[in-house]
């Protein structure tokens, strides 16, 4: 049994295309395949835990002796999504996708929306977040008029610029937009998409708000949290989940600052879940196909590991995992990727084990629950 789980998503940490993938448009895609063939991966503590010896993991040595226990996940979801991969891993599986609208959103929902607002609507179709700034971010002066776009994600992002809409308001109309997309237009996130600067140079600032879906049924963390335990959010966790099953939450701009608050957490007495998520695999590098920082960063997260594996705590567990991909190298879209993803468990004492490929993110949710002995998940438990 552990006293405390730290449990961290490598968000979009795909290692490799799933039978289903060709549905989901995905074919041969591969995040770490693509990552590996660039000269910046250097990731000894993944290996160490075995992250080579994976079932299907060619591009990467195994290691003969593994200190850790690992597997390699498929998903049941009929997703590919933040939302759904991180539902899944807390043990709620979604048997349907969460709408999109590669076409753009309908008038039955832009109209109300500009009447709540008073604002008018520019863009409406799926567009990569800094180009659009920089192709409508002069319109939205002239006019005050919200930029709203989607991506392959289900998704309805507002930008705005804080000099025509302060942030305050921008969040306002995201929560106008939340309660607008419900039942069949029940996109996973509203997101708040503050920008600045001037023209060419428009920039993101560092206002961005999801507002998300609240899980249809309790999730790991309801039933932790009504267990008594505590449920610690690092990162976007907060909003992913709509705040349901959380104790505390720390907002993390990017995937050091949430590191640093990984490391800080370990030092604190809690007994729980700490749930982190790490974005800029996601955000910073998967989305814009940046192979090089992709690889840069996974292995400044393995350095993180030289500090927090050895801070850790007799009855401490680490698990590390992804949510879904979103390969560098895939030329045919700049959207996530349908992968497996890997899950790789640490705990002092603990005896190594390959689980080869498990089928269910759940699985995640399982062990942990296992972990505590509160109510049984979905998934299959990886113990022993």
């Amino acid at each position: 049994m552990s006293k405390r789980v730290f449990l961290i998503v490598l968000d979009s940490f795909g290692i490799g295309q799933c039978p289903d993938s060709p549905a989901f448009g995905d074919e041969g895609v591969n995040t770490l395949g693509t990552v590996c063939k660039t000269d910046a991966l250097h990731v000894p503590n993944m290996l160490a835990l075995g992250l080579g010896n994976i079932e299907g993991v060619e591009c990467l040595p195994g290691v003969d002796a593994p200190i850790g226990s690992y597997a390699r996940l498929r998903e049941k979801s009929a997703g590919k999504d933040t939302t759904i991969g991180h539902w899944e891993l807390t043990g709620l599986v979604s048997e349907s996708p969460l709408p999109t609208y590669p076409e753009g959103f309908p008038e039955e929902l832009l109209a109300p929306f500009r009447a709540k607002t008073g604002r008018g609507v520019l863009c409406n179709q799926p567009y990569s977040g800094t180009d659009v700034i920089r192709d409508y971010g002069r319109e939205h002066l002239a006019t005050g008029d919200l930029i709203v776009y989607t991506s392959a994600d289900s998704v309805f992002q507002i930008a705005a610029h804080q000099s025509i809409v302060p942030l305050s308001q921008l969040y306002e109309y995201c929560e106008i937009a939340r309660s607008l997309l419900v039942g069949k237009h029940g996109v996973g996130r509203v997101i708040a998409r503050p920008f600045e600067g001037e023209y060419p140079n428009y920039v993101r600032s560092s206002g961005r708000h999801d507002y998300s879906l609240v899980p249809p049924k309790p999730t790991l963390l309801d039933r932790m949290k009504d267990a008594g335990y505590d449920v610690l959010a690092v990162g976007k966790i907060k909003d992913i989940f709509a705040g349901s099953g959380i104790t505390e939450s720390y907002y993390t701009p990017n995937n050091g600052a949430g590191m640093q608050k990984a490391l800080e957490l370990q030092g604190k007495d809690f007994e729980g879940l700490c749930f982190v998520n790490l974005v800029d695999f996601d955000m910073v590098y998967g989305h814009r196909r940046d192979a090089v920082g992709y690889a840069k960063a996974l292995s400044a997260f393995d350095e993180f590991l030289n500090t927090f594996i050895p801070g850790m705590r007799e009855d401490d567990l680490l698990m590390i995992t992804a949510d879904h991909g979103c390969d560098p190298g895939y030329a045919k879209t700049t959207d996530h990727t349908r992968e497996y993803v890997p899950l790789l468990m640490y705990k002092k004492g603990m005896k190594s084990r390959d689980f080869g490929t498990v089928y269910g993110f759940d699985a995640v949710a399982a062990t942990v629950a296992a972990e505590f002995g509160v109510q049984n998940m979905s998934g299959q438990v990886l113990g022993g």
